[in-house]
């Protein structure tokens, strides 16, 4: 498993990376795709995932929709024109690094 300060800190990347190359993702989906994807190392807690993408909403990065699925409101998240102009310059960023 990786390390929580690993993921901590790079996990506006991961987030924002997943919802360029998926497209519209609710929470849970987002976790259990980052499972499968990482081999179950990145095991991510709703406790971590929904501040970020509160605060990428908040940023305009990320903007919601909320639909009715089975007599549930599931809230389904996308990245903004802004978001994915910035989650490319993340990724630039991040594999200047590599």
């Amino acid at each position: 498993m990786i390390s929580r300060e690993l993921i901590k800190g790079t996990l506006k990347y991961l987030v924002m990376n997943l919802l360029q190359k998926e497209g519209r993702m609710y929470g849970y989906k987002i976790t259990q795709v980052l499972d499968e994807k990482s081999s179950g190392r990145v095991k991510l807690t709703f406790a971590a995932l929904y501040p970020v993408l509160h605060k990428l909403e908040a940023v305009g990065f990320v903007k919601t929709e909320t639909e009715n699925v089975n007599n549930r409101i599931r809230k389904y998240y996308t990245l903004t024109e802004t978001g994915k102009k910035e989650a490319i310059l993340l990724l630039n960023e991040f594999n200047e690094y590599l």
